[in-house]
């Protein structure tokens, strides 16, 4: 279990108890995500869910009585463990939209909008359906205010405010570039990226360097007086930011190809955690559907917190207090920044389905992009063509219980999902179906007979 950031214990007696019982209920939601022998039950979430929401009511009762509704101590450090814990849960049992779910969600999101506002060069493209995710986590909330805790529901509430803020900052803060140089802005952000991934790689790319190095020579080359022109001779406005952007990917391409992918030896320990954590993270991306139980983020959230809240003043520190040097600060904010994206990725696109039903889902998902591929091909030729699809999903209709995927005596989350792709994998099957019946008819009779084929 890893623990999170130090932190003073509670002086109050009062406290010590709750501490006490949130790190029971840390274990216990530890237990459950570590035990693979079975799936996580809604049940088992809920009453957890609902223990933790008893200890904020007792904690605030405690604190308010003691005149101190500010305090902060190792209860609020575990109480944070617990929250991320149970939203990761509430995400692996399927309940994905409701407002417990929004917690991890939201405290990734805030990470990622402080990490953009600090690198300070961004693009459109990495802002781009934020503003509407916001949106659709505020109208959760709503759904869902009679039945979770209002502490809960303000909390969410206040940090999607905070979210939504630091957004609109971003989003204000995009230059205004005229068509002759966001081009080159969107050019140079990419590059400066790739050479950042390149930078990381266990075999350093050094051909591939000097590629992204002679582009930007380039795109210096281009300019006159130091500055971008437009087709038509002039000097477009704004154009510092381009040629402040342009200067660094200079510079950022001179120091990776002199250090060749070896990082300051003070901090090669921590470069190698970081880089472990992002190689996993990209992983369990590529197998998503069918290996990530999301509260197995939980452990890479919590290590890429600690690292992240050690930097002094934005800075990297060695074991003496010194700053790292500009390449290993920025190789290290590099891979941060990539596995707090990569855990959005995943959480974003985690699917409202319990664990339960994934295998059924994740079938259905398979046959569902095999059918798309064969309308996109033209259809079949035969509906005997269809046959293996049709086996396949009738085998998972007579799974079904009075139309529901039972396991055992439980009904997991996310039955809606399951029966509505079902009922679009046959409809598209019986599409394809009944295309080919046409064509078959349209082509006559065969040496004199009625063709006959299997019906599936």
């Amino acid at each position: 279990m890893t623990d999170s950031p130090a932190i003073h214990a509670p002086l109050d007696p009062h406290e010590q108890v709750i501490l006490d019982n949130l790190l029971n209920l840390r274990d216990e939601l530890s237990l459950l995500k570590g035990d693979r022998s079975t799936y996580i039950r809604s049940s088992d979430v809920i009453n957890i869910y609902e223990a933790l929401i008893e200890q904020v009511h007792v904690l605030n009762d405690v604190r308010q009585n003691d005149g101190k509704p500010h305090e902060q101590n190792r209860v609020d450090s575990v109480l944070e463990d617990c929250f991320q814990l149970i939203s990761l849960a509430f995400m692996t049992i399927g309940r994905n939209n409701e407002a417990p779910a929004l917690y991890a969600m939201s405290s990734t999101l805030k990470r990622l909008l402080d990490h953009l506002k600090e690198a300070g060069f961004y693009s459109a493209k990495d802002l781009a359906g934020l503003d509407k995710k916001i949106e659709s986590m505020r109208e959760s909330l709503k759904r869902g205010k009679d039945a979770y805790s209002p502490h809960l529901i303000t909390l969410l509430s206040n940090r999607l405010g905070v979210c939504q803020t630091t957004l609109n900052e971003l989003i204000a803060s995009i230059p205004r570039l005229c068509t002759a140089l966001s081009p080159q802005y969107e050019k140079l952000v990419s590059i400066l990226r790739s050479m950042a991934a390149a930078n990381t790689r266990t075999n350093f790319p050094e051909a591939e360097v000097k590629g992204f190095q002679q582009e930007l020579f380039k795109m210096q080359a281009t300019m006159k007086d130091g500055k971008f022109t437009s087709d038509d001779g002039t000097v477009p406005e704004n154009q510092e930011v381009v040629v402040t952007l342009l200067t660094r990917c200079l510079r950022w391409a001179e120091i990776v190809l002199e250090r060749q992918g070896k990082v300051d030896e003070r901090f090669s320990q921590l470069y190698d955690r970081l880089r472990e954590i992002r190689n996993q993270l990209e992983k369990l991306e590529l197998t998503q559907a069918w290996s990530l139980r999301e509260t197995d983020l939980f452990s890479y959230q919590r290590q890429l917190d600690r690292v992240d809240e050690s930097r002094v003043n934005g800075n990297f520190l060695d074991v003496e207090g010194k700053p790292a040097d500009l390449h290993a600060q920025r190789t290290l904010l590099y891979l941060i920044r990539r596995s707090y994206a990569y855990i959005w990725g995943l959480i974003v696109s985690s699917e409202p389905v319990s664990e339960a039903l994934l295998p059924i889902y994740n079938q259905l998902q398979t046959l569902r992009r095999c059918l798309v591929e064969v309308k996109k091909a033209g259809g079949v030729s035969s509906p005997r063509e269809l046959y293996p699809y049709s086996m396949k999903l009738n085998s998972i209709d007579n799974m079904r219980k009075d139309g529901k995927f039972m396991v055992g005596q439980d009904i997991p989350e996310g039955q809606g999902s399951v029966n509505a792709l079902l009922a679009e994998c046959f409809e598209m099957a019986y599409e394809l179906r009944l295309e080919a019946d046409e064509n078959n008819e349209a082509n006559g009779h065969i040496n004199g007979h009625p063709s006959t084929e299997i019906q599936v």
